[in-house]
């Protein structure tokens, strides 16, 4: 017997086709493709404006993948994290963190993660798959479910900061977001939409030249060749020179400023020198800091600088006239801060 395809996988022409070889009403792949990504149908019969004989016929020809959410805990801060389980069981994490002024989803790429940065618990995993672009949809789309029926407001922006490298899932997450903010999709504004990178600079420059309309970040964590590789080792291959160059390439063709990213850790990268290594730097690209307070895991020995620590390191980078900001932590008490995902608590 025929193996079934997942649908999600096809295009609304290859849907029509479909139809059309099977003597079918061609028209109906429209309806059928919108239950698929515009109003986030979880099965066939949800797909009510179809006949019965219709989705008897998609049951028995089609595969639907679904991401379910496996568990979820609310932070005393009110930021939620869920474990998503996926159709072959791996599982991955997303987040939904409320402020006064956005409802942001922080969403995974990849089930654990090949680049080991020394400080990220899931640099500890293994990596065992990219994410298709349907699972990369359905963390959203559920993630914006828990936010209306949570907080009764939508979400306002996507973080790719979840588990995975989203440039070494390339092809998969540009169809996600594809699917995200398409008019067919959920319709959301690639503006509102950031994906964030430990720095693979071939594939920042390609994302250049696909013309992303989406924002850009950079996990930075350190502006010193030889201190940055020694917490993250895809720096050996991709150092500051190479980054620089290809974030220019990237803000000449986007004209999107790139936010630099980078977790303030007590006495690894907080010091007066590594400021000055941080404004130097980011004086060569068009961009923003962000400074994120670090959130310990028991995996590793670094620590979060104190809060008079990170004020005055940003003071000293806004005094040299870099925009600025600090990134509180949230979630901490339930590991779904910045660096904490790790799948600990989903049995």
């Amino acid at each position: 017997m025929e193996e079934k395809r997942d649908i999600r996988r096809l295009t609304l022409q290859q849907i029509k086709e479909a139809f059309t070889t099977a003597n079918m009403q061609a028209f109906r792949a429209k309806q059928v493709y919108e239950w698929l990504w515009k109003k986030g149908a979880r099965t066939f019969s949800e797909m009510t404006n179809l006949s019965i004989e219709t989705r008897q016929w998609l049951e028995e020809n089609f595969t639907f993948f679904q991401v379910n959410i496996l568990s979820q805990q609310t932070s005393s801060d009110g930021t939620i994290k869920l474990a998503f389980k996926l159709h072959d069981g791996a599982v991955v994490e997303g987040v939904l963190i409320p402020t006064e002024t956005r409802m942001t989803a922080c969403v995974s790429s990849q089930v654990g993660c090949s680049l080991s940065c020394a400080f990220c618990a899931t640099g500890f995993l293994k990596r065992q798959r990219n994410l298709e672009p349907s699972e990369i949809y359905d963390q959203v789309w559920l993630i914006d479910k828990l936010a209306k029926e949570t907080y009764q407001i939508p979400l306002s922006n996507i973080v790719f900061m979840g588990m995975g490298e989203p440039l070494l899932n390339y092809n998969n997450v540009l169809a996600g977001i594809d699917r995200i903010t398409s008019p067919d999709g959920l319709g959301m504004s690639p503006q509102r939409i950031t994906v964030s990178t430990a720095g693979v600079a071939k594939m920042i420059k390609k994302l250049a030249d696909d013309n992303v309309r989406f924002n850009l970040a950079l996990s930075l964590h350190a502006a010193n060749n030889t201190k940055r590789s020694a917490i993250m080792p895809i720096n050996d291959s991709n150092p500051l020179e190479d980054l620089i160059e290809a974030l220019n390439y990237f803000y000449a063709k986007t004209k999107n400023r790139i936010t630099l990213e980078y977790a303030v850790m007590n006495d690894t990268n907080d010091g007066i020198e590594e400021a000055d290594e941080l404004v130097r730097f980011a004086k060569k690209v068009p961009c923003k800091v962000n400074l994120i307070e670090y959130n310990a895991i028991d995996l590793a020995d670094f620590k979060s600088s104190g809060e008079d620590k990170i004020v005055k390191f940003a003071q000293y980078i806004d005094s040299k006239g870099i925009i600025v900001n600090i990134r509180r932590s949230r979630g901490k008490d339930i590991d779904a801060a910045c660096g904490q995902l790790a799948n600990k608590n989903q049995e």
